[in-house]
């Protein structure tokens, strides 16, 4: 008799997979010279399913925010964590984002039986996990995390330009384009700004 095959993607198979809630775990803002370092987790619910889950990458904002208070309401549970500036520039980028998803993960109102990340690093978690390269497309939970994360961080570069708009944090969201640059160039680095990321550091020795 033919073996039945899992319409699962093949990923998200351990090889010691046991029975249990899934979380998926996805990032936002690795790669901004500003702000927290933000990470998601989320288990969502088979009985209620939500259409149009993808790599937060690839929906528009107006979506995004749609998708957000969704996902808020029909998973069985979700958090959403961050990785300070200071905590960024203590430990490094990588160390800082592995710290937020490992809060998000702990944060979770259900423990689950196993974590699925976005990505090729797990956080340490005291939970079986596994890392899927391009998870965000991949596994609806990681797409949803993604999601989470995205809609969480621009909302905070939001606020950041409120309190400091010559930057253009609500335009670029921390990231180093020409026109972040040029700002810090000319103002030198604000409280929110990374330390230890390259651009940061020359114009805070070029203001000294």
């Amino acid at each position: 008799m033919p073996s039945r095959k899992s319409s699962a993607p093949e990923q998200m198979m351990l090889p010691f997979d046991v029975p249990g809630l899934v979380a998926g775990v996805d990032e936002a803002g690795r790669g901004p010279l500003a702000g927290p370092v933000v990470a998601a987790a989320v288990i969502l619910d088979d009985l209620h399913p939500i259409e149009g889950l993808r790599d937060s990458k690839q929906l528009t904002p107006r979506r995004r925010d749609r998708l957000y208070d969704e996902i808020r309401a029909k998973a069985l549970c979700c958090c959403i964590a961050e990785a300070s500036v200071e905590e960024i520039d203590r430990l490094n980028i990588l160390h800082a984002t592995m710290l937020a998803m490992r809060r998000a993960v702990e944060g979770l109102r259900l423990p689950p039986a196993k974590v699925l990340v976005d990505g090729n690093r797990l956080p340490v978690l005291k939970v079986p996990g596994e890392a899927i390269v391009k998870g965000d497309t991949k596994v609806p939970a990681i797409s949803a995390a993604s999601i989470l994360a995205k809609v969480h961080r621009d909302r905070l570069c939001e606020a950041m330009h409120a309190q400091w708009p010559a930057y253009g944090f609500a335009t670029h969201k921390g990231y180093p384009t020409p026109e972040h640059l040029a700002a810090l160039r000319d103002l030198g680095a604000a409280p929110v700004h990374r330390r230890s990321f390259g651009p940061v550091r020359a114009a805070l020795e070029a203001q000294a």
